[in-house]
C-alpha cells in the first residue's frame, strides 16, 4: 500500500537534488561569464575572477599548465576533483563522452588526444553551461566536439557507439546513480571503458551532511561508499572494476565546506571499468 507513496516521495526528492544542482551550476556558468566569483561557500566550484587562483586549483586536481593553454579562455573553470583524461588513455580515432561537461574543458583536452579523426560528445543538464562549451568550441574551432543537452541518467546517445567515457566529479551530484550507470554500458561499445574521477564516501555520511542541498550539489552529500559504486557497477555487467581512493584529496576537499569536517567522509577517487566483448583499448584498466 505505502509503496506508490514511496516511490513519489523518492522521485519529488530527486527532482528537487537534480534543480538544485541545475541551479546551483547556472550560478557558476554565468559568474564565469561575468568573470566574477560563484559565489557560493559550499561547492566544488572553482570558478573565480583570479585567473591564478583559477590555474592554482586546476594543477592542484592533477591537470599541468600546457593543459590549461591550449583550451580557450573560460572552459577551465577550476571545477572538478582530479583528471579524468590522465587514466582513459585515449587514442586517435576514439569517440570520447564526456558526462558533466561544464565548459567543455576535458572535451577540448581528449579531442587533442583523439584527432579530427574522433570524436569528442559532451553532456550537460544545465543550458547556460551547454550555451558556454559551444561558444568554446566555437572560439576554439574545435570541429570533431559537440555539446549535447541532456540528464546523465537519460543520456542523448546511441547504443554502443562510445569507446571511453570520462566525467569528473558529476556522478556523485546524480541522485540515481544505477541509472547513469546502466546508461554508461548501454552507450559503451563492446570493449569501451569508464575513465571517471569523483568524489566517494569512506564511511557512512551523518544526516546533517546527507540532507544538505548545499554539500549535495558542492559535490559532497551524494557521494556513494566504494561498496556500493563496485556492486552497482558489475550488476550493470562491467568488467575489470578499479577504484583507487586518493587520501591526499582530503587537503582541497576540505577547503570546499570550511569547519564541516567534510574530508572525514569523503574523498576523491578513480573510477575505471570496461565493458566486456572487446579489446579495452590499452588503457590502465587491462
Amino acid at each position: 500500500m505505502n509503496q506508490p507513496v514511496d516511490q513519489a516521495s523518492n522521485q519529488k526528492k530527486a527532482d528537487e537534488i537534480r534543480q538544485n544542482v541545475r541551479d546551483s551550476y547556472a550560478q557558476v556558468a554565468e559568474a564565469s561569464n561575468e568573470g566574477s566569483s560563484c559565489g557560493t561557500d559550499t561547492s566544488c566550484c572553482g570558478v573565480s575572477d583570479d585567473a591564478a587562483i583559477n590555474t592554482l586549483v586546476s594543477t592542484r586536481l592533477g591537470y599541468s599548465e600546457d593543459d590549461l593553454d591550449t583550451v580557450p579562455e573560460g572552459a577551465d573553470m577550476g571545477l572538478g576533483c582530479g583528471n579524468p583524461r590522465a587514466i582513459a588513455s585515449i587514442q586517435p580515432g576514439e569517440t570520447i563522452l564526456d558526462l558533466g561537461s561544464g565548459g567543455g574543458f576535458d572535451c577540448f583536452l581528449a579531442a587533442a588526444e583523439t584527432g579530427e579523426t574522433g570524436q569528442v560528445i559532451g553532456i550537460d543538464m544545465t543550458p547556460t553551461m551547454i550555451s558556454k562549451a559551444r561558444n568554446n568550441a566555437e572560439k576554439g574551432q574545435y570541429n570533431q566536439v559537440e555539446f549535447r543537452l541532456g540528464e546523465i541518467e537519460h543520456m542523448p546517445v546511441a547504443n554502443d557507439t562510445v569507446d571511453v567515457i570520462i566525467s569528473n566529479c558529476v556522478i556523485n551530484l546524480s541522485p540515481d546513480k544505477k541509472q547513469v550507470f546502466n546508461e554508461a554500458f548501454r552507450v559503451l561499445k563492446p570493449g569501451g571503458r569508464l575513465a571517471i574521477s569523483d568524489v566517494v564516501a569512506s564511511t557512512e555520511l551523518p544526516d546533517e551532511i546527507r540532507d544538505d542541498l548545499a554539500l549535495y550539489s558542492g559535490c559532497m552529500a551524494g557521494a556513494s561508499q566504494i561498496s556500493e559504486l563496485r556492486s552497482i557497477l558489475q550488476n550493470n555487467g562491467f568488467e575489470k572494476i578499479n577504484i583507487s581512493p586518493k587520501d591526499e584529496s582530503k587537503d582541497f576537499i576540505k577547503d570546499w565546506a570550511p569547519g564541516r569536517g567534510v574530508e572525514d567522509y569523503v574523498l576523491s577517487a578513480t573510477i575505471e571499468a570496461v565493458k566486456p566483448g572487446g579489446d579495452c583499448g590499452g588503457g590502465s584498466c587491462c
